[in-house]
């Protein structure tokens, strides 16, 4: 099973891009964050065209969440329990028995901030919860943006970045946590190109630098763990014209 997830920066701008990629990769799944589009207007026609399924969870011009399969999603669920909440973020379903769970993690805004502290209170909600899905889902995937650089190697300059959110120890505390769980990052399950980013700034020319953050992740659980072949950047999208500022990264699982 090929698993992808992707920050397309708006869904109705970048539709193109997301049609050509799935027409060339074919995955199995492919998680959408920032798809900032209400459920009424979800190109789910243009999708099922192109022989893909979809649910969906969406606003007006700011977050939105989409998980795309070609096989039946099931059991799906918007939001996470017991955390209220208006914004988009999260979407899970089943496919094949594997739990997939989709997620676009608040940014934060900066170290200190009421969004920051929204931010550290979503990821410890996640976190609740996750837990009793994964007594009920052995076989989960974690797949998102969560806006969580994890090391100093998933950032293209440490110091310039320091005391900064996506880079700040309580951040990378709650990621930390969610390994706790039994999660892992498959991207570290594999020797991997230093500098491997999936997102770059539209300003500075920072892609053409590779002045990025690795903040895209698919975490897989101990079950899933032995069973992934590989997990890659795909830096393609990034190079095109009128790009998300992140780029697809993929994950193969044999089940």
């Amino acid at each position: 099973m090929k698993l992808a997830t992707w920050n397309v920066n708006s869904l109705k701008v970048r539709l193109p891009h997301a049609l050509d990629w799935l027409e060339a990769n074919q995955p199995d799944v492919l998680c959408l964050q920032e798809t900032k589009q209400e459920d009424s207007k979800f190109p789910l026609s243009e999708l099922q065209q192109a022989g893909y399924q979809a649910v969906f969870s969406g606003q007006r011009t700011y977050n939105g969440v989409a998980i795309i399969s070609k096989a039946v999603l099931e059991d799906v669920m918007c939001g996470i329990p017991d955390f209220p909440d208006e914004q988009r973020r999260v979407i899970a379903a089943t496919l094949n028995g594997v739990r997939v769970v989709c997620i676009y993690a608040p940014n934060g805004q900066s170290v200190g901030s009421e969004k920051y502290q929204y931010k550290l209170s979503w990821y410890l909600a996640l976190r609740k919860w996750l837990k009793n899905e994964l007594v009920c889902y052995p076989r989960l995937a974690l797949l998102g943006d969560f806006n969580i650089a994890p090391e100093d190697r998933d950032v293209h300059d440490p110091k310039a970045w320091e005391g900064n959110v996506l880079v700040s120890e309580p951040e990378r505390a709650e990621f930390r946590e969610l390994e706790q769980l039994g999660l892992r990052d498959s991207f570290r399950l594999f020797e991997q190109p230093e500098k491997s980013y999936s997102w770059w700034d539209y300003r500075m020319m920072a892609f053409r630098r590779n002045m990025g953050l690795r903040i895209d992740h698919i975490l897989l659980s101990e079950v899933l763990i032995p069973v992934c072949t590989d997990c890659t950047i795909d830096r393609a999208p990034r190079k095109l014209e009128r790009p998300s500022d992140h780029t697809p990264v993929v994950a193969n699982i044999v089940i």
